[in-house]
């Protein structure tokens, strides 16, 4: 039976995608995106799953850089969890949520919740962690502090914590897109939810700094009539100006267009690589 990675501890909005995504495999937890993506290359796991964008905060950079600088790893699947927010303290520092001198969370999920801490806790200092599920963790191991958490139901029922505020997210429309990489082509399937779609990710790197050759790019995919949904840049960090090209394309990988736009994209000076190909599902409803 597979053994599943995912960005850890228990409680994190990762733990709720694998759960909507697998079904009695073995699930093993990971501190950062980088140590999940190498236990999938080391074979220490078959599959990992990681954050890949969000709704409000965009891409997740670091899966986003890693994904690109280490191309032995494919998207296999993808999965889009609706996010809730909510304000969380030990059951003992109830009374005293609004007096707060720290509240604990990711870097993204501070970010999410900007308008809900400037009108509320803007004398209480905002500190980062490796997840939300992690700042869950040091409010119950620290009860004798006068701090709060920013996570999610599950990592509220994992930990002992209180929600004193839910959803407390600045906009309702909140998802996170979840990848699940595999070393090579996978037929992955997750059986409970309902398919939505398939998408192509290509990796390009333009083969020369002139006007137009982004345009010339676009354009390979525009006349095979091939629906992109997401185009974005990255910096290959060897210098200012050089960027790779991340690609999201509306389909499974085919024998004809898809190949052939690969094909007209090298004649141009572009290097292409697929990151993967594969279905992509929603997670329905909300999840604390």
């Amino acid at each position: 039976m597979s053994e599943i990675g995912y960005l850890g501890p228990k409680g994190t909005f990762t733990k709720i995608a694998v759960d909507a995504l697998f079904n009695g495999e073995g699930k093993k937890s990971y501190t950062t995106i980088p140590e999940c993506i190498d236990a999938v290359e080391k074979d220490e796991i078959e599959l990992g799953v990681v954050p890949l964008e969000n709704t409000i905060e965009g891409s997740v950079n670091l899966t986003v850089d890693y994904l690109i600088q280490n191309r032995s790893l494919k998207i296999v699947g993808e999965v889009i969890v609706p996010i809730r927010q909510h304000l969380m303290v030990h059951p003992d520092n109830v009374s005293n949520w609004e007096n707060l001198d720290v509240v604990y969370s990711h870097s993204h999920a501070i970010a999410q919740c900007h308008h809900f801490l400037h009108d509320n806790l803007a004398s209480t200092t905002a500190e980062y962690t490796t997840s939300t599920s992690a700042a869950a963790k040091y409010v119950s191991d620290h009860k004798h502090l006068n701090i709060g958490a920013i996570s999610n139901h599950l990592a509220a029922q994992e930990y002992g914590l209180t929600i004193v505020k839910k959803d407390i997210h600045d906009f309702s429309n909140n998802h996170t897109r979840f990848v699940v990489l595999h070393k090579d082509s996978y037929p992955f399937e997750a059986k409970k939810l309902e398919l939505k779609g398939n998408k192509t990710t290509l990796v390009v790197t333009l083969g020369s700094d002139q006007a137009g050759a982004l345009h010339q790019v676009l354009s390979v995919f525009a006349w095979r009539k091939l629906n992109l949904s997401k185009i974005e840049s990255r910096p290959m960090k060897t210098g200012l100006g050089n960027y790779f090209f991340l690609i999201d394309i509306e389909q499974l990988m085919d024998d004809v267009l898809i190949p052939n736009a690969i094909a007209e994209l090298e004649s141009l000076g572009c290097t292409v690589s697929v990151l993967g190909s594969y279905p992509y599902y929603m997670v329905n409803g909300h999840s604390g």
